[in-house]
């Protein structure tokens, strides 16, 4: 948290909004995204841990989300940030549907080790891709933790052909990454943590075990926009700042901190916005020219209302909200 004092449960309350956004493919096993929206001085700011979390791990969250709606930001080091297309696990033919919702974005990521599908689903996924994006295109791929070590050594032997710019969290734990690492690393292909970060007790730990070349670091799951850029700064590796599939203001959050670091050298994976087909703004955080602009969003009162969450599920919210800050205010 930052050295502004925590607003009161009322204050953050009394503006709180739920909404649930409809998704055009089902992605990270949901096909509507519910999140708590509310303003502080600063402005909008999101609410939107994924529902299998804890509440210990989603007052972090609200950590960040209090930081970004009551504390000023750092200052922005640039005005627009390149983002990826994601490519969520959809059969291969479906690749150029998913990538026509993003504008001219020369970088791809591709979720791979889906559950319930095989290597060849991948590799025939990561071609369509590479095929639809040509030579100059980036692509990388995200297997979520889902392979074992050995499995995703194969994995990647197999993807190679397709010029990989990274393999983000091939395998689950540090331990795994490292030896991962050690063995690819003569294939010139880097490794890049995210779960390992952002879901560790110790967010430095993969960078202390030599496990990665890069960090993917989330505004929301790190606590805000100044610890993550702390961990970054301690951590000395590049970073590629990435969405935790929410709206278009918390990808405002993401956006002020990918503006935020000194160093920027990837593009960063924030065009998540095009995987909704609605949001809470009329000017929705989309790709343009695979850019974003840099600044805050100001939902439309009338598209909250049009998406507004059931009133069991901003119960269900509400409730989550006020357990996280009492977690916050005895840490």
């Amino acid at each position: 948290m930052s050295h502004t004092a925590q607003p009161s449960l009322a204050e953050i309350l009394s503006s709180a909004r739920v909404v649930a956004l409809p998704l055009a493919t089902r992605f990270r096993g949901v096909d509507v995204r519910e999140a708590v929206l509310f303003e502080g001085p600063e402005g909008w700011t999101e609410f939107s841990p994924f529902l299998e979390y804890d509440d210990a791990e989603a007052a972090t969250w609200l950590a960040a989300a209090i930081d970004f709606g009551w504390s000023p930001q750092p200052d922005a080091l640039r005005s627009t940030i390149a983002v990826n297309a994601t490519v969520p696990a959809v059969p291969a033919a479906s690749v150029a549907e998913v990538l026509a919702r993003y504008d001219r974005c020369r970088t791809a990521k591709v979720k791979v080790a889906e559950r319930g599908q095989d290597l060849a689903d991948d590799v025939a996924r990561v071609r369509a891709v590479r095929e639809a994006i040509g030579p100059e295109g980036r692509v990388r791929i995200d297997a979520n933790g889902g392979w074992n070590l050995d499995e995703a050594e194969h994995a990647i032997h197999a993807l190679a052909e397709f010029d990989l710019e990274y393999v983000e969290q091939p395998c689950e734990s540090v331990a795994e990454l490292a030896e991962l690492r050690r063995r690819v690393k003569y294939m010139g292909i880097p490794i890049a943590a995210d779960e390992s970060v952002r879901k560790a007790a110790d967010p430095l730990a993969v960078a202390r075990a030599g496990a990665a070349d890069l960090l993917v670091i989330k505004a929301q799951p790190l606590g805000g926009v100044r610890r993550a850029l702390a961990i970054v700064a301690e951590a000395g590796l590049p970073a590629v700042v990435s969405s935790a599939l929410d709206t278009s203001i918390g990808l405002s959050m993401g956006v002020a901190l990918a503006a935020a670091l000194p160093d920027l050298d990837y593009d960063c994976g924030l065009g998540t916005a095009a995987l909704f087909t609605a949001d809470v703004t009329s000017q929705p955080l989309r790709p343009l020219d695979g850019m974003l602009a840099v600044g805050r969003i100001t939902p439309d009162e009338a598209l909250l209302e049009q998406h507004a969450a059931p009133a069991e599920r901003r119960q269900w919210w509400l409730e989550r909200v006020a357990r996280c800050a009492e977690l916050l205010a005895d840490r």
